[in-house]
Parts: C-alpha cells; structure tokens; sequence
C-alpha cells in the first residue's frame, strides 16, 4: 500500500480532531476526503504529511513510517495545503527552482520548465508571486506540490479560487497524475469528486463514516446524488 492509516487519533487538550480513524490507498487510486468544516480533514493531512504528529495510531507512507521516518517520508510525499503557503516576493520560476533545489531534483532547469507547462504558468513565470491572481496563486502551489514526482499526492481544496475552464485543466491534469501515483484530495465540490475519483472517504467528527467506491455509496443510498448523501451522513 501506498498510504496506511491504522488506528489514528488527534487529541487537542479536551478535543479529539481525529477519532480512531484507519484507511488503506494504493498506487494509481484517486481518493476523495471529504467532510463538514472541522471534521478532522486538514488534520489527517498535515499527520500523513509529518506536520504535526497523531496523539495514537500508525501511519505509513510507501512502507515507511511517518513518525521514525518523516525526512523519508517528506520526499514521497507531495503536499497543497488549503492555505496556499509561497513566497510572495519571489519570482514564479524562482521560487520553483528553490524548490526543485530543496528536493535536490535531478536536471531541475528541464523539470522546472516541465512543471510551469503542466500547469499553465507560461505567461506568469517572470512575475512576482505576489502580484498573481488567486488562481494562478494555486497553480504555482500545484507545481511545487508535484516538482520531486512524489509517489503520494495530498491536495487540500486544490481548485480553490479557479476560474470553470482552469478547473477543468488542473483536474485533468490531477487525474493524468493519478494513474500511477496515490492522490488524497479534500474537496467541497461533489462533482468534482465524481469526475476525478475512483472512491470516497467521507469524515465527519473525527470519526470515518463511508470509504468506498462513488458508484457502492450511490447504490447503497438508493442511487441518491452524491451531495445529498454527503448531507445525509454528516449532519
């Protein structure tokens, strides 16, 4: 397995963010982590991603494991945080390459042009960070998320502030990614969900209450759109 969460929990003083949760990914599955505001979403990320560790449980990424492994782990791991964090005073393509460099990625002139491509920073490259759009802002965050080709792809809300016709590129290409990596990402939009996702894991009060196929949970909900059923078990 790509990514293992086995018996996970995050206490804040008198409050469990997250409750005994576990979940298995593997290698080219695009999973969709859903849930209400504080539901325990971000947090679950920012452990997968070492940034805080679990109060209990173990978690696993490409057999290492995140507490005794987390430099490992921090280079299998590609990571966009739901509040985009970059340095506005830098220059797209500046910033990129300080990236790469971070990540000691080989022949980073040639992946740095890749990942501008990929992502549609062409005309953007030379400008500050700071002076782009919300939605280039994203794009950028994007391409520093996937610059080290990480085998496990966590994306918080990664659409967030794009425009309908830059939503449709960064989900291709966020599917295109996703055939032979592991993608985690949250999101509030359903359909985006069932257009890039092969399964759903639905959180809600620290505790998961669906993992499965998006057609299993229909099915299983008398083929009920996916926003109602998501209403349905987390109200």
């Amino acid at each position: 397995m790509s990514l293992s969460l086995k018996n996970v929990s995050k206490q804040y003083k008198n409050q469990k963010a997250v409750d005994n949760i576990s979940f298995e990914l593997k290698s080219g599955e695009i999973v969709g982590f859903l849930g209400p505001n504080g539901a325990g979403k971000s947090t679950t990320m920012k452990i997968i991603t070492c940034f805080i560790p679990p109060t209990n449980g173990t978690i696993s990424v490409c057999g290492l494991d995140v507490s005794n492994d987390h430099l490992m782990v921090k280079k299998k791991v590609g990571y966009l945080p739901e509040n985009n964090p970059l340095y506005y005073d830098m220059y797209v393509r500046e910033f990129l390459d300080f990236v790469a460099s971070l990540h000691k990625v080989k022949n980073k002139k040639d992946r740095v042009n890749e990942m501008i491509e990929l992502v549609g920073l062409q005309k953007e490259e030379h400008k500050k960070i700071g002076t782009l759009s919300k939605g280039y802002k994203q794009r950028v965050g994007l391409a520093q998320a996937m610059i080290h080709n990480p085998d496990v792809l966590i994306l918080d809300e990664p659409t967030t502030g794009l425009d309908p016709n830059q939503i449709v590129e960064i989900r291709d290409l966020i599917k295109n990614f996703g055939k032979n990596k592991t993608v985690l990402l949250s999101t509030h939009i359903m359909q985006e969900v069932e257009s890039m996702c092969d399964r759903v894991i639905i959180i809600n009060e620290g505790k998961i209450v669906a993992d499965d196929s998006v057609e299993a949970i229909k099915k299983g909900n008398n083929k009920a759109n996916l926003e109602d059923i998501f209403k349905k078990l987390t109200q």
